[in-house]
């Protein structure tokens, strides 16, 4: 055996490695390579012959010899990656160098480097990555020089010279031509109909080079022929191109060309992008344009995201008011996707009902009506469940915690205010008729009830009701049989329970459950102990009557009452004797929250497991809180005012879980001690709770600063002509933004809303809102049915594209360049 060490030292100009093209081995010739031979006398000089150059193909009398050499070797032969073939023959003998150089120098052409699969001494199997392209590289050679071509395709007046085999591998389309019995397998010349010369000839070129570039000038052609011939990849990357173009202005056209071209995917992608953008996207030229099938498929989506539903049933009218002539039959069609019964009570009578189209339409009076009944009896609301009744995704889910009466300053008050959790803000709302402190709240149906209390010189069993849709109080309601303050107040499978209190005498066990459907309160067992102050909650189906104070001293003992049998049974007591405190469910446990025992303001914090029956230490509040309110909004627990031995409290705290920490989250408006809290889960809750967001048929001219008892108005009419204003109510929080109005909307007296749109004149809108014409492309789509082809597309000025279909009446333009404004896009 030859003992030899080989070192090799590359130090070649693209760093040694070795690249292959197709059928060749080519690298950079190395500038040094060090070759330390034991001895080489027995090794043939001839191994390898200079005037060979190394290819893709090893011979097999170079393998023998090549396999004999290595078992001579000592097997510490270094297969360098960079020099993976050509630095084993260097290592060879200095005499082979001359020939290894000549042969580097006759492939330097290529640089792809070879994948060596698998290797022994006796196998070497070899595979030419580059050898593919090279092969289509050629072919497309050929097809450029019109060598070897066997067919000829005749297209928009030219003719496109390929082969038969590429258009086969690349397009099903193709593949079923040429290899069934169509007559096209035999001819040499093949016709394709309605497709543009430019885009079939990219398409050739791509299935040859495997590249192509989609832009505004061709996308409108390719994606047609791309279908046609069944190259789905072009027809995915032509669907993400339009993708990225969507813009209000032309959203409505990529989705009727999308859908003419069953491209499933663009379509659902251009109907999410109108639903987002719904209100930059009614101000288009398309949204007029739409045919009333596509308008019913948005004004029916619950993913529209719009503020209120005025807005719907303002696009609907600016639908109509273009074509009105034509139009005004499918008014009734269209009104039965508005959900009428969701708008304000102000706007339905003052603006809908007025309307001179909706009187004149019987089908449009009836869905009126409908709106109205269910406006004007809650409590039936539950039985009138229907689409029309339902809240678009973007209003639902709107929990808004209520906090009203209370103790402060000396007196009981009357005020009333909500906190939105999203913005962690609280908003006065319309006051209650009576000032109510020690007050019982509950909600039945997303009506908020007022039980009881005390208004500062006498005990009340008069309640009151309130709907945050019209933000009024009603006090035809029931009153309980007794006079109650400091009573606890749930609400359990659909009836309310008054638990306990002080009537002015004595401290009361008594317990009342109200059936709104009938409006009566009935007597239901007493409760085991007295109870004033009692914190009350509702959990698997069960009431819970928890602390309190029995007119001695405070409680820890709770019990429960179980509406199938009536009767109330004990449970585990607290760790702490509480009263004046807050109870809840939250995340499946009963907390008790501050309070008071015998000596102070409590700021502790306790929770009950029913299935362990015990009570559990939480972490404490960060203020003390004696008469304070517990709510769970939108899966938060929060505490809010109370008293803490010295001030009455307006500050609210959050708890979380997770943290285990309690956290200071703004304020109320007013101080609250005794307050009642409850939870409203808005239909709308984007509506304006003063009711006082639309005024109409009044003309304000100089609308000055109203006080109402709630808070301050600052009136702002729109336009100069216009008797409608908006109320930009900084009470609520709301501004021109949160109107019912969408932006740049027109409005006239005489309710012939977008008099002037086909103008696009705003000089009537409210310029916080106004667009102007540049906001509204001039390209638009026609009504392209599903059935319509494109028969060819060609680019006009800018980057407007003009489709003409094969309809004349169907002709039109679709804009595909995208103005980004401020619309939402989902990607």
């Amino acid at each position: 055996m030859l003992p030899m060490d080989v070192d090799i030292h590359p130090n070649s100009r693209n760093g040694g490695s070795s690249v292959y093209h197709g059928q060749r081995l080519s690298t950079d010739i190395p500038d040094s390579i060090n070759v330390s031979v034991g001895d080489s006398s027995n090794i043939r000089s001839s191994y390898v012959d200079s005037s060979t150059s190394v290819t893709g193909t090893i011979r097999n009398d170079i393998c023998a010899s090549d396999n004999r050499m290595l078992n001579s070797l000592h097997e510490r032969v270094n297969f360098c990656e960079s020099n993976n073939l050509v630095s084993r023959c260097c290592s060879l003998g200095d005499g082979l160098m001359n020939s290894v150089q000549n042969s580097y120098v006759a492939s330097s052409t290529n640089n792809t480097k070879p994948s060596v699969v698998q290797q022994s001494n006796d196998r070497l199997a070899y595979t030419a990555e580059r050898h593919p392209i090279s092969s289509f590289e050629a072919m497309n050679r050929f097809r450029k020089n019109k060598e070897l071509c066997d067919v000829v395709l005749l297209v928009d007046g030219r003719e496109i010279y390929t082969h038969r085999v590429v258009l086969a591998a690349c397009s099903a389309y193709f593949r079923a031509m040429f290899t069934g019995e169509l007559a096209e397998s035999r001819q040499t010349e093949v016709t394709l109909y309605d497709l543009d010369g430019d885009a079939v000839e990219t398409l050739i070129d791509f299935c040859y080079t495997s590249q192509i570039t989609v832009e505004e000038c061709n996308v409108q052609n390719l994606l047609p022929a791309a279908c046609l011939l069944q190259l789905t990849e072009i027809q995915d990357v032509c669907c993400e191109f339009l993708k990225r173009q969507l813009d209000p202005s032309n959203c409505l056209g990529i989705r009727a060309f999308a859908d003419t071209h069953a491209c499933r995917g663009l379509l659902r992608v251009a109907d999410r992008f109108t639903h987002l953008n719904f209100l930059e996207v009614v101000e288009s030229e398309e949204f007029l344009l739409l045919p009333v099938s596509h308008l019913v498929d948005i004004l029916s989506s619950d993913d529209l995201n719009i503020n209120s539903e005025e807005q719907v049933y303002y696009s609907v009218m600016r639908w109509m008011h273009h074509n009105l002539s034509d139009r005004r039959p499918y008014l009734s069609y269209l009104l039965e996707h508005v959900r009428l019964p969701l708008l304000s009570p102000k706007f339905l009578v003052g603006t809908v009902s007025t309307d001179l189209l909706v009187r004149s339409d019987e089908r449009c009076r009836d869905l009126v009506d409908e709106a109205k009944d269910y406006l004007l009896l809650p409590q039936e609301r539950p039985l009138m469940q229907g689409p029309r009744t339902k809240p678009r995704k973007i209003l639902q889910g709107g929990e808004l915690l209520f906090a009203i009466g209370g103790w402060c300053s000396g007196d009981a008050i009357a005020s009333a205010e909500h906190y939105d959790p999203r913005t962690h803000k609280w908003h006065l709302v319309a006051p209650m008729h009576k000032r109510r402190c020690g007050v019982g709240v509950g909600v039945v149906y997303d009506l908020l009830y007022a039980v009881g209390g005390h208004d500062g010189h006498s005990y009340l069993n008069s309640v009151e009701r309130y709907d945050p849709h019209t933000n009024q109080w009603s006090s035809d309601i029931a009153s309980t049989s007794t006079c109650r303050t400091s009573v606890g107040v749930a609400v359990l499978n659909g009836s309310m329970y008054a638990v306990g209190g002080q009537d002015g005498v004595s401290c009361l066990n008594f317990v009342e459950c109200y059936d709104p459907n009938v409006n009566k309160w009935l007597k239901v067992s007493s409760m085991i102990t007295r109870r004033l102050g009692v914190g009350v909650a509702v959990l698997n189906g069960q009431l819970y009557a928890v602390g309190g104070s029995d007119g001695q001293q405070p409680l820890s003992s709770v019990e429960h009452f179980d509406p199938r049998v009536g009767t109330w049974h004990q449970i585990s007591c607290m760790g702490t004797k509480r009263k004046h405190l807050g109870v809840a469910v939250y995340n499946g446990l009963i907390y008790a929250v501050g309070g008071r025992d015998e000596v102070t303001e409590l700021s502790s914090v306790e929770c009950l497991d029913l299935r362990s029956r015990t009570w559990t230490p939480v972490v404490a509040m960060t203020s003390r809180r004696s008469g304070v309110g517990l709510a769970v909004v939108n899966n938060q627990l929060i505490a809010i005012g109370g008293f803490d031995g010295a001030t009455y409290l307006k500050s609210v705290e959050l708890y979380d879980p997770d943290a285990n920490c309690w956290s200071v989250r703004g304020s109320m408006n007013s101080r609250r001690l005794g307050g009642g809290v409850g939870v409203v889960r808005l239909v709308n809750p984007h509506f304006n709770l003063n009711n006082t967001s639309f005024i109409s048929n009044n003309s304000i001219s100089n609308c000055g600063t109203t006080n109402r008892g709630v808070g301050h108005m600052n009136n702002n009419t729109i336009g100069t002509s216009c008797n409608n204003s908006i109320i930009n109510d900084d009470s609520l929080g709301l501004s021109m933004t949160d109107s019912i109005f969408p932006p740049g909307l027109p409005i006239s007296t005489t309710n012939q809303y977008f008099h002037n749109i086909n103008n696009n004149n705003n000089n009537n809108s409210s310029s916080n809102n106004s667009t102007g014409s540049n906001s509204i492309s001039q390209s638009i789509i026609r009504n392209l049915p599903n059935s319509t082809l494109i028969s060819s597309i060609s680019s006009t000025s800018g980057s407007t594209i003009t489709a003409t279909t094969s309809s004349v009446a169907n002709s039109g333009q679709m804009n595909i360049s995208s103005t980004r404004s401020n619309s939402t896009f989902l990607f």
